[in-house]
């Protein structure tokens, strides 16, 4: 590998890798601007400039629907939407209309349920040679649901108090965002890579964090790339004795190591295990470049690799698919749009266009066939049974924003073999299973939460149409992408 792209996998990947930047709608189609909305008043301040649906009763009729279960599209649908829950779905000729509901003839596009991001924080780098993290409360919930996420977990938190009261502020209608499960700040080992993380001191320290967090009201964290096998055990059964869980983003401890001490999620996927390395000592976190050129040199199908996926599957760890982070350092990807950079604060483009023109003077970089491992990974962990979810990581050199990654990531999964119905239920029912919310999220289904997503176009053959979302239903009230995304513009790495 070259030195120029070593030292910016030395400056961007350690904290979460990144995503990209791809997907969201511009604008309300023509039947959704045709008639106001009949009761925004009523709304709270903080949500009323960016609904543009707000009925007692809503019917999207004559849709394409894609429910979240991995069953194959369904043509000319009605979903009838009413008090914040779904209360029919079925064939349009079917479903009766309620007296009085608004109705949007929506012929020819898609609706699919609220997207459930598993790895979606709430920062974005800003010190660049000091590895600093600043969290984006104001843009970064605003993207999210622009894209169709309408529940995230944070997965690692910078400032874990400010997380904990956007999920209060957005559940009280004092501005628009998604449902958020908040995790913890980062267990990390000694040998940080930014001073956002407090570094534990071994495993009674490790302890004391958790329960301190938990207590705070944080019922999930995240291990990370320094923290000891002791610290590792001891965070996960401190988290569990909370009915709390654990996820990591690993590298002085390898996937099986962490399965067997009872970790319930694995970040980010093959790209980042480590125990395949010929140099690995136990509890030291290898250079990245040695993980790259090992694996370099590996097959999925080979026995070493099968093996740790089997250990995964058996011990019940789910993974959760962040390929938008690894696209990034491939030359020339992803495709370069003008809507992320509209997003970004003139400093951010400026820092974020002069490392991916770095990555593109490489002329024989290995991250696009490391790419192609990590999609032939992840679908035989899903073959084999495993649970696999999705999420982006707005982190690295900032060429992932929230919304967007979550967006690509649906089309590089496609990429990756699966079909696009198989997407959206990787990116909804998956990850609503993983957080116990399935009863109330996840698929598209009379009872559950009016939490629904209107794509222009086909999905089920198209899948870059996830990046028309043109409405988004949270508990029934319709936003409108383009408002959300005309609230941030030029806001990327200032708040």
């Amino acid at each position: 590998m070259a030195q120029s792209a070593r030292k910016i996998l030395s400056l961007a990947l350690p904290l979460c890798f990144t995503v990209l930047c791809v997907g969201l709608g511009v604008g309300p189609g023509a039947a959704l601007a045709a008639a106001p909305p009949r009761s925004r008043t009523g709304l709270p301040p903080g949500i009323r400039p960016y609904v543009v649906v707000a009925a007692p009763a809503v019917a999207l009729e004559h849709v394409w629907v894609l429910d979240g279960t991995g069953r194959a599209e369904r043509k000319d649908q009605t979903l009838i939407l009413a008090h914040g829950r779904i209360v029919a779905l079925g064939p349009a000729a079917a479903v009766h209309v309620p007296a009085g509901a608004r109705v949007l003839n929506l012929r020819g596009d898609t609706v699919i349920p609220g997207l459930v991001g598993m790895h979606d924080h709430m920062f974005y780098p800003a010190g660049r040679r000091l590895a600093l993290y600043n969290e984006q409360g104001y843009s970064f919930p605003r993207l999210y649901l622009a894209a169709g996420v309408t529940t995230l977990r944070t997965t690692g938190a910078v400032e874990p108090y400010t997380d904990l009261a956007l999920r209060h502020w957005i559940a009280a209608g004092r501005m628009p965002g998604p449902d958020i499960i908040v995790t913890g700040p980062y267990l990390e080992g000694a040998g940080a890579y930014t001073p956002n993380m407090h570094e534990l001191t071994g495993p009674a320290d490790a302890t004391r964090t958790v329960d301190y967090w938990a207590a705070e009201g944080f019922h999930t964290f995240k291990a990370y790339m320094h923290i000891t096998r002791a610290e590792l055990a001891a965070a996960i059964a401190a988290a569990h004795a909370h009915h709390a869980t654990i996820t990591g983003h690993l590298c002085a401890v390898g996937f099986q190591e962490a399965a067997r001490l009872g970790i319930d999620d694995l970040e980010h996927g093959l790209l980042i295990d480590t125990e395949f390395d010929p140099g690995k000592r136990p509890n030291v976190c290898p250079p990245q470049a040695e993980t790259a050129r090992t694996l370099s040199g590996m097959h999925v199908s080979g026995a070493r690799i099968q093996r740790t996926l089997r250990v995964m599957v058996r011990r019940h760890v789910a993974l959760t698919s962040t390929l938008p982070v690894f696209e990034t350092f491939a030359p020339h990807r992803p495709p370069l749009e003008s809507r992320v950079l509209l997003a970004m604060s003139p400093e951010a483009q400026v820092a974020y266009l002069a490392v991916r023109r770095r990555i593109g003077e490489q002329t024989h970089s290995p991250w696009p066939a490391l790419l192609r491992k990590e999609m032939e990974f992840e679908r035989d962990f899903a073959r084999m049974g495993g649970l696999l979810m999705a999420g982006e990581d707005p982190t690295g050199y900032g060429g992932d924003l929230a919304g967007f990654g979550d967006q690509r990531e649906m089309e590089l999964l496609v990429r990756a073999g699966f079909s696009p119905a198989q997407a959206v239920q990787i990116y909804s029912e998956n990850g609503a299973r993983f957080l116990g919310m399935a009863r109330r999220i996840g698929t598209l289904a009379p009872g559950k939460a009016a939490d629904v997503v209107v794509v222009r176009g086909n999905l089920g053959r198209d899948i870059a149409a996830i990046e028309q979302v043109q409405l988004v239903f949270k508990d029934g009230l319709g936003y409108s992408p383009a408002k959300l995304l005309a609230s941030v513009r030029g806001t990327v790495g200032r708040y």
